[in-house]
């Protein structure tokens, strides 16, 4: 969806929700990326109007936490794990197979707009190493080879 074409409206209730709790700004800064999938600016901005905080001031939390995006996401974002548990069991060899299946690069979105692939450096899972997060499915063991059947679950992989 182009900027252009963003509808903000709901944007407004989110903010009137947070107008006597601006120390909560990180909760509603969630609220808009669950609405939209990511931060839009425009969105950003009435936000900086409507409380009265400096813009560059979202950007700065909004940067700070790999959790925000400040562009748009697929319908399903992966994450890879590559902690030391992890990264040791292998997480390096399903990146690059979730990177060849998916024809994208760790931090891109899929053209299709169905998969967005980051890496994260801890799930707390470590136990189930390696692991992938398909937006909050826990995926354990997992192994090059499982992959395929992963993004099928989600309407994806070839």
């Amino acid at each position: 969806m182009a900027t252009t074409e963003l509808d903000l409206s709901r944007v407004e209730g989110l903010i009137a929700g947070y107008r006597s709790h601006k120390e909560q700004i990180i909760g509603l800064l969630q609220d808009i990326q669950a609405e939209y999938n990511y931060l839009p600016r425009p969105a950003l901005e009435k936000v900086s109007k409507q409380l009265e905080v400096p813009l560059a001031q979202l950007y700065g939390i909004a940067t700070f936490y790999k959790a925000f995006s400040l562009k748009p996401r697929g319908k399903h974002c992966l994450s890879v794990c590559l902690g030391t548990a992890c990264h040791v069991r292998g997480g390096a060899r399903i990146l690059e197979r979730l990177e060849k299946d998916l024809g994208v690069h760790q931090g891109e979105t899929t053209t299709d707009n169905l998969f967005t692939l980051i890496t994260v450096n801890c799930v707390g899972a470590c136990a189930l190493g390696p692991v992938i997060v398909v937006n909050k499915d826990y995926h354990g063991h997992m192994n090059s080879s499982k992959v395929p059947a992963v993004l099928a679950q989600y309407g994806g992989g070839k």
